[in-house]
């Protein structure tokens, strides 16, 4: 019997590695069919996923508000006490949208008609400065216009663009196939967004669901832990589970919600000093701020450009405003918030952030980091263990040299004497 599950773990064994094999060599060389149908799952499962991330984020308040209503009755068990819970969590969410954006909408419009009614003035001023930087540099000018000629030569040369330009086949060839292709990128951007709201709708009941049998979610996953896996595994696969969730949880929640502080303070400031833009510049400075250490300079850029057109001196004062702000987010705010929840040093948040924005865009630079802190938690705890079996200290401090160096033990305190 030992002998078959032998051959049986090695045969597995030989599987799991062909069907890698496979996977990396599709990913790399092949059309990346197997990313072709996770896409089309994802989709699939939208519903699902909107659903297990809004409970994840409301999971503490309904905690909470268990707590609080439990603490208020004694020991009395009350009847109902999740679904009370869930719907306090419900109308305190609700009403918070709700309140921000009845504050926030109107003014963000008012921001976004004043823009489009002052482009024409913004074009102009960017053309002016264009022109009084060419006028100032003759050098500068001569390599516009020199650049500009050789695409103008290299256009004409073509016989293609010439017979294009020349004949009405133009406007069958390239203007109705781009027009076309506007079209159907509104088209489907509408959709898109409706298929977002119906995906939304149905995460919030599937949440619903989540959230009333969370406990019951949980003992069936570890449940499965101990079928599928032996007992010391299933043990560390927990263990490794709730560092992830509390590396994540600290993390993307705290950073939620030090964002949405940061953009209120932005938005309030902003009124106070008179910024122009206000409402749309402090959306844009609280949503790139969920991005670690790059998110303040992303966010700031663009609108100190906006402000810029309407203002130069605003702008100036807008920069500095920016600078404070982000010394007090950084200093005070987010210490407060996030406390030290992934646990990694300032090197590996820039490099889980390329890496992240380099694979998953926006998403790759926000959840770049709390990944990359799961990852170093579990080499740190592989590396720490097999040092112990070896009989080695774990401290890196001891490692300076080639050789690992034993801390040195404190002197023991000498004997006390005897009294007379």
């Amino acid at each position: 019997m030992k002998k078959e599950n032998h051959y049986f773990g090695w045969g597995l064994t030989a599987v799991c590695v062909v069907c890698a094999i496979m996977l990396i060599y599709d990913l790399i060389f092949r059309d990346s069919i197997v990313m072709t149908y996770t896409r089309k799952l994802i989709g699939i499962l939208a519903p699902i996923l909107y659903g297990c991330a809004i409970a994840y984020l409301l999971a503490p308040v309904v905690n909470w508000f268990e707590r609080i209503i439990f603490r208020r009755a004694g020991k009395r068990k009350i009847q109902g006490v999740r679904a009370l819970s869930i719907a306090l969590t419900l109308a305190v969410v609700f009403a918070l949208l709700y309140g921000l954006l009845r504050v926030l909408l109107p003014e963000l419009y008012k921001s976004v008609l004043q823009l489009a009614g002052n482009a024409k003035s913004y074009y102009e001023t960017i053309e002016g400065w264009v022109l009084s930087l060419l006028e100032n540099n003759p050098e500068l000018a001569r390599q516009v216009e020199a650049a500009f000629n050789q695409f103008y030569e290299e256009i004409t040369r073509n016989e293609f663009y010439q017979e294009a330009f020349s004949s009405l086949l133009w406007l069958k060839d390239n203007l109705m196939p781009q027009l076309q292709e506007a079209l159907q990128a509104v088209t489907g951007g509408v959709v898109g967004v409706l298929v977002f709201f119906k995906n939304l709708f149905l995460g919030i009941m599937v949440s619903l669901y989540l959230l009333a049998s969370k406990e019951n979610f949980a003992a069936a996953g570890c449940k499965l832990c101990y079928t599928l896996l032996p007992e010391d595994w299933a043990s560390w696969f927990i263990r490794g589970i709730k560092a992830t969730d509390r590396i994540f949880s600290g993390f993307v929640r705290g950073k939620l919600l030090d964002s949405l502080i940061i953009g209120i303070l932005c938005f309030i400031c902003s009124s106070i000093l008179n910024f122009p833009y206000a409402p749309l510049v402090s959306v844009v400075v609280g949503v790139t701020n969920v991005i670690p250490f790059f998110g303040p300079f992303l966010g700031a850029i663009p609108s100190a450009f906006l402000i810029l057109l309407a203002s130069p001196i605003k702008c100036l004062y807008f920069i500095l405003f920016i600078l404070a702000l982000q010394q007090f987010d950084g200093n005070i705010l987010g210490p407060k918030i996030l406390g030290d929840s992934t646990g990694i040093s300032g090197f590996w948040v820039i490099l889980a952030i390329l890496v992240g924005g380099g694979l998953w865009g926006v998403a790759g630079m926000f959840l770049g980091v709390p990944i990359c802190a799961c990852v170093y938690a579990g080499v740190r705890f592989f590396s720490d263990c097999r040092l112990k079996k070896k009989g080695l200290p774990v401290s890196s401090a001891c490692y300076t040299t080639h050789q690992p160096v034993w801390p040195e033990e404190p002197p023991a305190s000498p004997p006390a004497e005897p009294k007379p």
